[in-house]
């Protein structure tokens, strides 16, 4: 049994690009120290939630208390924090890695190094991490094991003579592993004093329990009764009970310093909990807070509004626990003339917005649509004020604009040399700049180019994907606002702009983006009675149309023969009919086009 002692806990994370087998390598540690029975052992243990399953993919930590007793006869604390490896989810990564004091690296040895694994040793280098390399997928027949130590050596600069070498699929290494980490990773720091302080890194909204918050005790003590403070919102709170993650919750008499666990404090209000914030006494209070976590703003901007609108209060309410657990979703109430009252939210990238839609419509069972992610856009005034813009609602008058500035990325690309043609083209496509081009071996290249935001938000990674076969990988960081002319490209059905299928587009794309979302809408806007026209304009000139046919009633169908004057007559009163139904009639856009017009490739 484990007899508490700061010298035997070890806290660590995995970090690993997508599909490296991070997942699998967490499933034979859970296996190899007995925390999860054989018989409840599934694939992807940790990933809780259907859709992690689905895609086979991690969205969220989770933290699991393992103990492990090793060779020289003492059992060990292992708590280890599960992370996402989607340059989408990073700050998810960096949230767990703010907890611990070690990281395994997970390579493919097939795969070797790619852009994500890169971006989140990164993550784990800042915060002086010690980090374990080790090369998973060695039982497959076309692994390159001195390859990958290679790479790694020469792209991270780790040392890899210490390397564990292992096979997450057929559990050769796993122990190996183990022993590294009770080797390698360092215990928690002694602390300074006996005052509480626990650094909150995640939680999660319970119906029964109000808000569950996972944290990692630094200094001091929590247990049942301990009277609590949260040092961001001053708020004071009775804990009424602590625990761990084994991996379901197992209540515990108290957590002390270096363990990651759970406390339930009768929380009702989801914003009287920070990410990042600090947990400490309300007699005997903590002078300044832990360091927390650098604030991420969100660099993808879309509405979201409920098919009904009676669903509007449900809609906030679930956002709002989306926001506890996912602290990096931004939340502001707007309305649209199409779509009624809804919600303007920030995201990380595509990903996240894809994953945060099917969660609204999963958990909360909400019939919900989307607008066109969009970016912020900087204007400057002609009277030098200065505003920010992610709706295409909010532009102003093209007369009072001095300029436009866009948000451009620094975007690392890993590819294999075969496919360096594709990606230049691709590159150009995207409005992409070339700044540096390394080998990293005989086959790969690490390629860093500058994009507009705007460019690589929608379709990118599945274009990289499809012209590299699969094996290209990319990660972005952001870089700078610069000069561009950023142009409104307004859609309009029957002569009456719509918000929603209006975006901001490059100049030179707003042809081609018109064509495509008018030719989608004649494709998903059922026939009127009338002719429809649907256009795409750019300031006062239209620069792409079709037209939706009307549904024709043939009027003439009785006449037989006879004189044509009273077959014209007959068409004649028909398009009188036709005109006035015009003026009257309103075009309603079936919900099922706003999805559509959002998958409008250029």
């Amino acid at each position: 049994m484990f007899n508490y002692n700061p010298k035997f806990i070890r806290n660590f994370s995995i970090i690993a690009h997508i599909d490296h087998g991070k997942s699998t390598i967490a499933d034979r540690l859970l296996e190899i120290t007995n925390t999860v029975a054989s018989r409840d052992m599934k694939e992807q243990v940790l990933d809780a939630m259907d859709l992690e399953r689905e895609r086979g993919i991690t969205i969220k930590a989770h933290p699991v208390t393992m103990y492990y007793t090793a060779e020289d006869g003492i059992t060990y604390q292992i708590n280890f924090i599960d992370t996402p490896g989607h340059v989408d989810f990073s700050y998810e990564v960096s949230r767990s890695l703010s907890a611990c004091e070690g990281a395994l690296l997970v390579v493919d040895a097939v795969q070797g190094v790619q852009a994500q694994s890169l971006a989140n040793v990164h993550l784990a280098v800042e915060r002086n991490l010690e980090i374990v390399p080790i090369i998973n997928k060695i039982d497959l027949p076309s692994a390159d094991i001195e390859g990958v130590k290679q790479q790694i050596e020469d792209v991270i600069g780790l040392d890899t003579s210490q390397t564990v070498l292992c096979s997450a699929k057929t559990g050769v290494g796993i122990k190996e592993i183990l022993e590294r980490i009770l080797r390698d990773v360092p215990p928690p720091k002694e602390p300074t004093d006996e005052i509480l302080r626990a650094l909150v890194f995640d939680s999660h909204y319970d119906v029964y329990r109000g808000v569950m918050v996972y944290v990692r005790i630094v200094s001091g003590q929590i247990k049942k009764g301990t009277q609590i403070k949260m040092m961001a919102s001053d708020k004071i709170f009775e804990v009424l009970e602590v625990g761990i993650f084994v991996p379901t919750a197992q209540k515990l008499e108290q957590l002390r310093p270096g363990e990651v666990g759970y406390v339930i404090a009768n929380i009702k209000k989801t914003s009287d909990v920070k990410i990042g914030d600090t947990i400490t006494s309300a007699k005997n209070s903590a002078e300044a807070p832990l360091p927390g976590f650098r604030l991420i703003s969100p660099v993808v901007y879309a509405g979201i509004y409920p098919v009904d609108s009676s669903d509007f209060e449900n809609l906030r309410d679930a956002l709002v626990k989306l926001q506890l657990n996912d602290s990096a979703l931004y939340v502001e109430q707007e309305s649209s003339q199409a779509l009624g009252f809804g919600f303007r939210c920030g995201f990380l990238g595509l990903l996240h917005l894809e994953i945060v839609f099917e969660r609204l419509q999963r958990e909360f069972g909400l019939d919900i649509i989307t607008t066109a992610p969009s970016v912020i856009y900087k204007f400057t005034m002609r009277d030098g004020r200065s505003i920010e813009i992610d709706n295409v609602a909010h532009y102003p008058d093209p007369a009072h604009i001095e300029c436009v500035e866009e948000p451009w990325v620094k975007c690392h690309i890993m590819v294999p040399a075969d496919y360096l043609g594709a990606i230049m083209s691709l590159g150009m496509e995207k409005r992409g700049f070339l700044t540096k081009t390394e080998t990293m071996d005989s086959k790969r290249l690490l390629l860093t180019y500058r994009f507009p935001l705007n460019e690589i938000i929608t379709d990118f990674n599945d274009k990289l994907k499809s012209v590299t076969r699969g094996y290209g990988s990319f990660d972005y960081e952001f870089e700078q606002y610069e000069l561009s002319d950023i142009v409104k490209l307004e859609i309009r059905v029957n002569e009456e702009p719509v918000d929603a299928f209006s975006c901001l587009v490059h100049r030179t794309k707003a042809e081609g983006k018109g064509r495509a979302i008018c030719a989608k809408l004649v494709e998903v806007i059922p026939m009127q009675q009338f002719k429809v026209p649907i256009q795409a304009a750019v300031g006062g000139k239209i620069i792409a149309r079709e037209t939706i046919r009307a549904i024709t009633k043939n009027v003439t169908a009785k006449c037989y023969g006879g004189d044509i004057t009273r077959k014209r007559k007959l068409w004649e009163k028909q398009k009188e009919g036709k005109k006035r139904m015009k003026e009257i009639g309103k075009v309603n856009i079936p919900q099922s086009a706003f999805m559509e017009v959002l998958k409008a490739g250029e």
